[in-house]
């Protein structure tokens, strides 16, 4: 039989060599060590899921699904096929890859096309909150890169009307809370830093200008930057660089300030209670990995306070893009409150009591709070 095999197999050498690979790949991927972070892509990989009857047949996600997401996130080389399938795609002059619109100047935009109906729940639970504690809540949902370097955008690509939604947040919480719509602000300094090329975020800068724009509102003396360690952490390569890795891309910069200020992360535990961990405002060693932008404020913690130079307390709630924006709230308040619902279970009304807190700033990118899932629920009722 194998003898017949192998001379069919020598009438068709490329078949045969196919074959052959494919056999020597499926070894290599099996014995290829499992991670469970990618550092490149910037996120969790999947793992294989545990067998059971009941996950077979389960009618969503099934035990198929799980083990199709696994070979996909572990297969061998998968780094190196994410550049060859980049390179490919650049060189075809494509505009968008991997959920990523491919901009001029080396700037790289995450596509959205549509605003869910979550945007719409998010913002009446926010009004909601504002009603019930009534003076006391500002809001600044920062408008998307996308929606203020336009020029930057490829050619005619169909983004959403983030434009709309800005005003209809506006709308929504007129006579409720202060509504901060930095549009025509961040617009006025396009040509300037203010967002990362390689990442999602905001940067230091485009921060700083929002930040005072809401220091000159609350009739606060602004942060001086001159009387601040400035610092800057180079090779900075972002989320959305780890999605489409495009081989032209330019390295960003993280500005920050080094500041003395005591940041207080609190834990919850199986039983209930808390553990309180004390330290700096940076994560310093982060600064030296792919995340950089982890660095500020240690990582998304769910629930912190920092100590600040001021009067008053603050309670933020946010995503990730207020990060580098709450170093600059310690010129203003003795203690500002930190919370991130992905990641923290207790409802805004129990954090407000617990700390005292005279403000609340709702603080997200726009993107951040048309997808946040458990904000809703958290700041709805009491």
């Amino acid at each position: 039989m194998f003898q017949k095999l192998y001379e069919k197999m020598k009438q068709f050498p490329i078949v045969a060599v196919f074959f052959l690979f494919l056999f020597c790949f499926t070894i290599l991927d099996m014995l290829w060590p499992k991670r469970e972070r990618s550092d490149l892509e910037n996120r969790e990989l999947a793992q294989l899921p545990e067998f059971s009857i009941k996950s077979v047949l389960a009618a969503k996600d099934t035990w198929m699904s799980q083990y199709a997401k696994y070979t996909q996130d572990q297969i061998a080389f998968r780094d190196s096929w994410i550049d060859i399938k980049s390179r490919a795609e650049n060189m075809l002059m494509k505009t968008e890859n991997n959920g990523v619109w491919l901009g001029k100047d080396h700037y790289l935009f995450a596509k959205f096309m549509n605003i869910g109906s979550r945007f719409e729940s998010n913002l009446n639970a926010v009004k909601r909150m504002a009603e019930r504690h009534p003076g006391m809540v500002d809001v600044m949902i920062v408008p998307s890169a996308s929606n203020i370097l336009t020029e930057k955008l490829p050619w005619r690509v169909p983004i959403a009307d983030e434009d709309a939604a800005h005003d209809t947040i506006a709308q929504t919480l007129d006579g409720t809370a202060r509504v901060f719509d930095l549009r025509d602000t961040l617009r006025s300094h396009a040509q300037e830093y203010i967002y990362y090329r390689t990442d999602h975020h905001w940067t230091t800068e485009g921060a700083y200008l929002a930040y005072q724009e809401y220091a000159t509102a609350k009739g606060l003396v602004p942060f001086d930057c001159s009387k601040a360690s400035k610092k800057q952490v180079s090779d900075f390569y972002g989320t959305n660089f780890s999605k489409a890795r495009p081989w032209d891309a330019v390295a960003d910069t993280i500005t920050y300030y080094d500041l003395p200020n005591q940041l207080t992360i609190y834990s919850a535990k199986p039983d209930g209670s808390e553990t309180a961990e004390p330290g700096p405002l940076y994560n310093d060693s982060d600064f030296k990995t792919r995340d950089k932008y982890r660095a500020f404020l240690r990582g998304n913690n769910g629930y912190s306070v920092l100590e600040g130079n001021g009067e008053g307390n603050i309670l933020v709630v946010k995503d990730s893009y207020a990060n580098a924006f709450i170093p600059y709230l310690t010129a203003n308040y003795k203690t500002i409150g930190i919370v991130d619902f992905r990641f923290w279970n207790e409802k805004i009304d129990s954090l407000i009591e617990r700390g005292n807190y005279d403000e609340v700033l709702v603080l997200y990118s726009f993107q951040g709070f048309m997808d946040a899932m458990t904000l809703a629920s958290k700041i709805a009722t009491p």
